[in-house]
């Protein structure tokens, strides 16, 4: 619930393939209060590693914004160079044991709309196209059709989310009236509906459809966008236009019982009495919004699948706590469960700000994939993460090209991607391993929460494992009889990046490389078919992960061994993943230990928190997971509409960070089902939730 305007004060109404965010008004009216300060792409400028030095040490909520958008899953345009530009331009060879290899890694550390040395153009094009568009926006507007601009014209706000039903509730009074909003999404269609009652639309305000500019700032390259809207096609309260944004085209259907007037390129809708409701479609495609659905329509549409939502699938229960901060981990559990659903529950994989705003012009980052939806089948909610899987079958062919390019066998996954699955160029993401076995980890967890699921399941995925498990195998390398993951690489810890040419070995990897070689070895028996041999030889025989005179893990086995800020990655290799040959239980708890003294928190991520959780709950530490899971710390935040903020101007939302505390507490709820010990003034109860066991290996 919100009673005042906040930079961060946003709610958001979605389906986890398109989402509206609004703010105090309950819709979209002071989109300037919101906008990011400075520019989106601050991170660029200052490296996209976000190396820790130069991340800000102190901040609080007043630091964030976060901007009102509507997006989608489909929604992708791309800028026009001022010049031809080959991708096969942003490559670097890199040496190896097997000859070149190439790696799209010449894009620079340049903000998008700074000059660009001619060597990075190609690069920095690639890396920041295509972007996901900002569809349009709903607003109330005066009647000479200006918008307010100021959240201060409200009083006595009450902006509320109603979580059973996703519909938001906004209360305030405005130029001596009372208005009454309410708006919702529509669970199956690409549609939004708006209901206002107020005394001031018969003076003549209304709700308009406004298409904004694109937010995303051009490179110095890169020519002005060209739009375009047409409202072609106009029946007496449901008007459609055709609007393009370079290449993009969509449908935009506006239906209200009031009347329609086009001011500019907006369409507004007014009422001669005091209620107007407004439903705008949305089609990628020039076939025109289809069906009639009224508000009405939509309104239960929403109370009834979020209804499900919240009957169905896992559930855990803090009731009987006397710790005070048990209010505010169920505060974040139940928040992340609807934050999740909303904007990483679409067709592709999610970007790390959803579909709230663009962070990385809105594409998705495929390590991150797994933070975002592998919740959903640990709750008993599987079929979200279904959704997204067809995306990975129209990329393999663009996953096997890359290994091919590269001299692999199987599918190579890109770390920073979009809908074509084309590769972004990258100083760091393009030299990233540990995405490549989460489609297995993935599929392995829908088919534990299926109980084995069916044989057409397996039949249907194997080809994603297969690809996956051959380019695993094949980049591993053997050297005196064991198998070593060689250089360039960086690990899940990017503090790593200077060294990508000599790194090797990385602890994590390691463990994650034989786990899913032998997993993907057992849907082979599942299907009746023989082992593959080189799988089952190099999950077998990879080198134990570097240990430190201390008797901790190292990150990786080449100097520096272990920089002690960024992600602790050392610490997945046993709790996020189930045990293997390659980790010692007493090494890892020694470990943590040390993470836990010394390491800088300050530099850590949203889900370094879950992480270390995870790793505590499979050694039989409840309490300090669930310390882990609450530990004071600026990246461990969460705002009052559930979202956590990591980095000012630029990552003002992160995601990964609510999935990670919902698989945590899923690996937590199994310990103390099993029989481990809280600490006083704690009780967890749950039942229906799921994770991987050892005994699945």
């Amino acid at each position: 619930m919100l009673t005042s305007a906040h930079p961060t004060g946003v709610l958001t109404v979605g389906n986890g393939d398109i989402a509206l965010t609004v703010d105090v008004s309950g819709l979209q009216t002071f989109p300037s209060f919101h906008e990011l300060v400075p520019d989106p792409h601050r991170v660029a400028r200052d490296g996209l590693s976000g190396l820790p030095e130069q991340r800000p040490r102190d901040f609080d909520a007043d630091d964030f914004q976060i901007p009102l958008r509507t997006q989608s899953s489909w929604g992708w345009y791309e800028t026009r160079p001022d010049r031809e530009l080959r991708i096969e331009d942003t490559a670097t060879l890199y040496e190896t044991s097997r000859g070149p290899v190439p790696y799209l890694d010449r894009m620079g550390l340049q903000r998008a709309g700074d000059p660009i040395a001619g060597e990075f153009v190609p690069g920095a094009w690639y890396h920041f196209n295509p972007r996901r568009a900002h569809l349009g926006r709903l607003a109330l507007v005066r009647p000479d059709g200006t918008e307010l601009g100021d959240p201060a014209a409200l009083s006595d706000v009450r902006t509320e989310l109603d979580l059973w039903s996703g519909t938001i509730h906004a209360t305030y009074v405005l130029d001596g009236e009372r208005v009454s909003v309410t708006t919702v999404a529509d669970p199956h269609e690409h549609r939004f509906a708006v209901r206002v009652e107020s005394g001031l639309l018969p003076r003549g305000w209304g709700v308009a459809w406004v298409f904004d500019e694109q937010p995303d700032d051009l490179a110095a390259f890169e020519l002005p966008l060209a739009n375009k809207t047409v409202w072609d096609e106009r029946t007496p309260g449901h008007w459609i236009a055709r609007r393009t944004v370079e290449a993009l085209a969509y449908s935009v259907g506006v239906r209200t019982t009031g009347g329609l007037r086009e001011e500019g390129e907006s369409a507004v809708a007014r009422a001669d009495g005091a209620v107007v409701e407004v439903v705008v479609t949305l089609t990628p495609d020039h076939h025109g919004p289809h069906g009639q659905a009224g508000f009405s329509a939509v309104l239960e549409a929403a109370r009834t699948w979020w209804a499900g939502y919240w009957s169905g699938g896992g559930a855990v229960s803090l009731d009987g706590s006397t710790d005070e901060r048990a209010a505010e981990l169920e505060r974040r559990l139940v928040l992340s469960q609807y934050l999740t659903a909303v904007n990483s529950a679409g067709a592709t994989p999610p970007a790390e700000s959803g579909l709230t705003y663009n962070t990385w012009s809105g594409k998705f980052h495929l390590e991150m994939h797994w933070w975002h939806a592998a919740h959903f089948p640990m709750w008993g909610r599987g079929r979200l993460l279904e959704r997204s899987l067809r995306w990975y079958h129209r990329a393999l062919e663009a996953a096997r090209a890359t290994a091919r390019r590269q001299g692999y066998r199987g599918a190579r996954w890109p770390k920073q991607t979009d809908p074509s699955a084309r590769e972004s160029p990258s100083h760091i993401g393009v030299f990233l391993l540990w995405q490549q076995p989460h489609v297995i980890h993935l599929l392995e967890l829908l088919r534990g929460e299926g109980h084995g699921r069916g044989e057409s399941f397996l039949r249907e995925h194997y080809p994603l494992v297969e690809a996956t498990a051959d380019f695993m195998a094949d980049f591993a390398e053997e050297r005196d009889g064991s198998f070593t993951l060689p250089p360039p690489l960086i690990p899940a810890q990017e503090s790593y990046l200077l060294d990508r040419a000599t790194n090797s070995d990385p602890t994590f990897e390691l463990a994650y490389w034989s786990w899913a070689l032998g997993v993907a070895n057992e849907w082979r028996a599942r299907l009746g078919l023989e082992p593959d041999g080189e799988w089952d030889r190099v999950a077998r025989n990879l080198r134990r992960p570097a240990v430190l005179p201390d008797g901790t893990y190292a990150a990786l086995a080449t100097p520096p061994l272990l920089i002690r800020k960024d992600h602790p990655s050392m610490l997945m290799a046993l709790g996020w993943l189930p045990d293997t040959y390659l980790v010692d239980p007493d090494t890892m708890s020694a470990t943590l230990d040390s993470v836990w003294e010394r390491w800088d928190l300050q530099s850590s991520w949203g889900w370094d928190y879950p992480v270390m959780a995870m790793t505590a709950a499979r050694l039989g530490d409840a309490g300090r997971a669930l310390g882990a899971l609450l530990l004071p710390s600026p990246k461990n935040v969460f705002l009052p509409n559930g979202h956590n903020p990591q980095m000012p101007g630029f990552l003002t939302i992160y995601l990964p960070a609510n999935g990670g505390l919902l698989a945590a507490m899923a690996h937590l709820a199994a310990v103390v089902e099993r029989g481990a010990e809280l600490p006083g003034g704690w009780v967890i109860t749950s039942e229906g939730l799921t994770t991987l066991k050892a005994s699945q290996r």
